[in-house]
């Protein structure tokens, strides 16, 4: 993972292992398909913008869209996360990059990978997704 700092941070590693966390907290509440898990993440008033480009705006459509949406969703396969890049805007903002997949129950991929970005603010010592778009890779 590349980490680039736009100013100093003397808690950087811990933060990073806490944007980290949040992207395996993601990655968990889809797979074992937990709506209230994966809303803890978000901030209030936060943006979503879906891979298929359904703009939510704030946690109530957020909530809205994840309860119909993830129960499911993991019957046919699962979905791994890889945090690739953090830029720290400001010690308490970061723009986290990262890489998804779609997966088989075997394991194997399925469709295109996505490639999210996550902007996320800390907040009481807590990093929380605040606006974000998961958008879906096609080759070429």
């Amino acid at each position: 993972m590349n980490t680039k700092t736009a100013n100093t941070n003397t808690n950087t590693q811990a933060d990073l292992e806490a944007i980290e966390e949040v992207i395996a907290t993601i990655e968990h509440s889809q797979v074992n398909e937990l709506p209230e898990e994966f809303l803890s993440l978000f901030r209030a008033d936060a943006i979503w913008t879906t891979a298929h480009g359904k703009v939510l705006w704030g946690l109530d459509e957020i909530a809205e869209f994840t309860h119909k949406a993830l129960p499911g969703a993991m019957a046919n396969g699962s979905v791994r996360y890889e945090l690739v890049d953090v830029l720290f805007i400001r010690p308490d903002v970061a723009a986290a990059k990262a890489r998804g997949q779609y997966l088989t129950l075997d394991g194997e991929p399925t469709g295109n990978p996505t490639s999210p970005l996550y902007v996320m603010t800390k907040e009481d010592g807590r990093w929380l997704l605040t606006a974000n778009q998961n958008t879906e890779q096609f080759p070429g």
